[in-house]
């Protein structure tokens, strides 16, 4: 009799304020169950537990009316807090074979935040920064791969202000209220795709509006399928011998 052993896997749907982070997030977990795989998923921040305290603060202004009156170093230690509280259960699903979804994670960080930088070579060094604070330093899992959501600032700004009714925010959200904010943030993140390993962008505007929410999620999904691992076969006789 062959036994098989699935081996899990840890996808991130990042990017853009206002891009449908929640709603594509909810679809691939969907399609990943509808195929058979177990799965976990989490959203960031985690909105209410003690380990997002600061960073609920801090959207809402307690630190300053504006996302730059607190540097982009501080706020990140911030958001990264609450990762690292989390890592231990995302480890963890992994190791039991689990596909685990998360709506942000680090790259938000370092699109958000780097946006912060306006000096290239700075913000050049602020990116490389938080990608050893919070993978090296804190041992924050890196994912298998970051799905990154573009859309155009002014979409951003109509679609953030909207809301994703699912999904907890904080009310005035500095970051989502802020046009010059998520301006940066959009190109930021398009330059983390571009010089760290593990992201993909999505453009997910079209002339005159968005794609499909079905459309978008075509294109994640193909994605996401070359980084799948697959079941491991295993008969008797191996499994004697490696179990």
């Amino acid at each position: 009799m062959d036994t098989s052993i699935t081996t899990g896997a840890f996808f991130v749907i990042d990017g853009t304020d206002g891009a449908g982070k929640a709603t594509q997030t909810r679809k691939l977990v969907e399609r990943f169950v509808s195929e058979g795989r177990a799965v976990e998923t989490i959203s960031f921040p985690q909105y209410g537990a003690k380990s997002a305290g600061m960073v609920e603060e801090y959207l809402g202004g307690k630190y300053g009316e504006n996302a730059k009156d607190v540097n982009a170093k501080a706020a990140s230690i911030f958001y990264a807090v609450d990762r690292f509280d989390a890592s231990f259960k995302i480890k963890q699903w992994v190791a039991e074979g689990k596909i685990v979804i998360s709506d942000r994670f680090v790259g938000s960080n370092m699109g958000h935040q780097g946006g912060k930088i306006t000096d290239q070579d700075e913000r050049s060094a602020y990116l490389a920064w938080n990608d050893d604070m919070e993978h090296n330093i804190l041992r924050i899992p890196r994912p298998t791969l970051n799905v990154i959501l573009s859309v155009p600032v002014e979409v951003a700004m109509k679609l953030a202000k909207q809301g994703e009714k699912e999904k907890t925010k904080v009310k005035g959200d500095i970051h989502e209220k802020d046009p010059d904010h998520l301006q940066a943030s959009i190109e930021t993140f398009k330059e983390v795709a571009t010089n760290f390993p593990g992201y993909h962008l999505i453009d997910c505007s079209q002339e005159g509006g968005l794609r499909t929410i079905e459309d978008i999620h075509e294109e994640i999904w193909r994605a996401v399928q070359l980084h799948v691992p697959t079941p491991l076969i295993l008969n008797n006789k191996h499994q004697q011998a490696t179990v």
